[in-house]
């Protein structure tokens, strides 16, 4: 979430602090590690601006990109993975990297939440992801989009922040959910006042009726609300990134 800095700018706000609870909402819903989504149409490279990543989509996609960064469970989540193939499947490159670096959350009782959060810094994930870009970019990737979900909604804000006023500096879409308990409609309306105070960023908002938290990248498959509700989202997600990345540019957030 965003919050008033006093003329600094709107700057990130810490996450909630880590609980010692059983169990945090954020991991409400987990996904199925082993489900069968209909196969996957990318490849995993291994090092790529120094991540392990899954790459799908047409290198030549008139040098429009996006990398999608994944919530606690990681790279190999296989809904992400479609989510990755779908949105490739519009005409971009789409890059999901190992941000977590093969240490994805893992429901282990031995390593409680917020024991395993400590070691996973959206601060630093950002940082790792700029040789990506920079890859990217040299490959011939003109722009560059990002997209994240819940952990990877804080890294993909990171990384528009400007080194000099920690402001959000890019284009930025925000799509919430009305039964998310970790980000309410409140706090989504706070950023979206936020930046409407700053009419030099272009924004987009959005609160899904009867949506959890994570119901974009995990929901449940066999709830035709639930899909449905997934499929606006991408849908949205793509549409935003239509909008912005045939321009030139570094990025662009969803």
């Amino acid at each position: 979430m965003l919050e008033n800095t006093g003329g600094a700018g709107w700057q990130v706000s810490p996450s909630p602090a880590p609980s010692t609870e059983k169990h945090h909402p954020c991991l409400d819903n987990s996904p199925n590690m082993t489900e069968k989504t209909g196969g996957e149409a990318g490849e995993v490279v291994h090092d790529y601006g120094g991540l392990e990543c899954y790459v799908t989509g047409p290198r030549r996609s008139g040098g429009r990109a996006v990398i999608l960064v994944s919530d606690y469970y990681g790279f190999r989540a296989p809904k992400l993975r479609q989510i990755a193939d779908k949105v490739a499947d519009s005409g971009y490159y789409v890059v999901v990297p190992d941000l977590l670096y093969g240490d994805p959350y893992t429901d282990d009782p031995a390593r409680p939440f917020w024991v395993w959060i400590m070691a996973h810094s959206p601060d630093e994930a950002a940082e790792k992801t700029k040789p990506l870009i920079a890859a990217l970019k040299k490959e011939g990737m003109s722009s560059v989009g990002i997209g994240g979900y819940c952990w990877g909604g804080k890294v993909a804000v990171e990384l528009s922040k400007t080194e000099e006023t920690q402001a959000v500096k890019r284009p930025i879409e925000i799509l919430g959910g009305e039964r998310d308990t970790i980000t309410p409609p409140l706090v989504v309306h706070q950023f979206e006042h936020a930046l409407d105070q700053n009419n030099r960023v272009d924004h987009f908002v959005k609160i899904f009726p009867k949506a959890p938290h994570a119901f974009a990248c995990r929901y449940n498959a066999s709830d035709p609300f639930a899909v449905k509700t997934a499929e606006e989202a991408r849908a949205d997600m793509v549409q935003w990134f239509d909008g912005y990345l045939k321009q030139p540019g570094e990025f662009q957030l969803q």
